[in-house]
C-alpha cells in the first residue's frame, strides 16, 4: 500500500539488490512491513500461481548505509522484496531465532546472498541468510515484562538505566523514544 505522501512525491525507495554472493543488505526497518501482490518486471502485470491465486511477497523497507554517488538525493532507503522459498524462509527462521512474532518498525534486518541452489526450471534460485535484531523498546518489555512508560521530558523511559541512558546521544535517545511511541 502506498501512502498519500508516497504517491504524490513518488518516493518509494530503491530496490535492494543481490548482485553478487557474498552480497548484504541490512538496515533499520523504517515503514510497516506490508503484504502486496507480486507483478511482472517490465510489464507491471500482477503474477498469480497456476490456481489463480496471487502472488504475494512482504514489503520490508529498510534505512541503510547505502548511498548512490550519481544521486545526491539517495536517501539510503532500500525496498526488501520477501518473495520466493530460500529468502522468505531465512528472514522467517531470523524473527524466530529473534523471539518475535514478526518485522518490527525499528528492527534490524540483514539479508545476505549466500550462494545459488540446484536449478529447477532454467536459473538456479538464489539462497540467502537473514538475521534479525528486534528493536530496543521491545528488548527492555521482554526484560520488564511489559511495555515501559513514558517518562518525564529529559528522563529516561522505564527500564533503562540512567547511567545508559546518560552514555546515549541524543540521536539514540530519540530513536528509543520513538520505538517506545511505536508501541502505543
Amino acid at each position: 500500500m502506498t501512502t498519500a505522501q508516497e504517491f504524490l512525491m513518488g518516493r518509494g525507495g530503491r530496490s535492494a539488490k543481490f548482485p553478487a554472493i557474498g552480497t548484504s543488505v541490512s538496515g533499520q526497518i523504517v515503514k510497516e512491513p506490508e503484504v502486496t501482490q507480486q507483478t511482472e518486471f517490465g510489464t507491471g502485470r500482477p503474477l498469480t500461481w497456476d490456481d489463480g491465486r496471487p502472488r504475494l511477497q512482504l514489503v520490508v523497507t529498510l534505512q541503510t548505509d547505502e548511498r548512490d554517488p550519481s544521486d545526491p538525493d539517495d536517501d539510503g532507503k532500500r525496498v526488501l522484496y520477501v518473495k520466493g522459498k530460500s529468502m522468505t524462509n531465512a528472514v522467517r527462521d531470523a524473527v524466530r531465532k529473534a523471539g518475535a512474532n514478526g518485522l518490527e518498525v525499528g528492527g534490524t534486518l540483514t539479508v545476505t546472498y549466500v550462494g545459488d541452489g540446484k536449478a529447477e526450471r532454467g536459473m538456479p534460485p538464489k539462497l540467502y541468510s537473514a538475521v534479525y535484531q528486534r528493536p530496543i523498546v521491545h528488548e527492555v518489555s521482554d526484560l520488564l515484562g511489559h511495555d515501559p512508560a513514558p517518562a518525564p521530558a529529559g528522563q529516561p523511559p522505564a527500564g533503562v538505566d540512567p547511567a545508559i541512558w546518560a552514555q546515549m546521544g541524543p540521536e539514540q535517545r530519540a530513536q528509543v523514544l520513538a520505538a517506545l511511541q511505536g508501541t502505543r
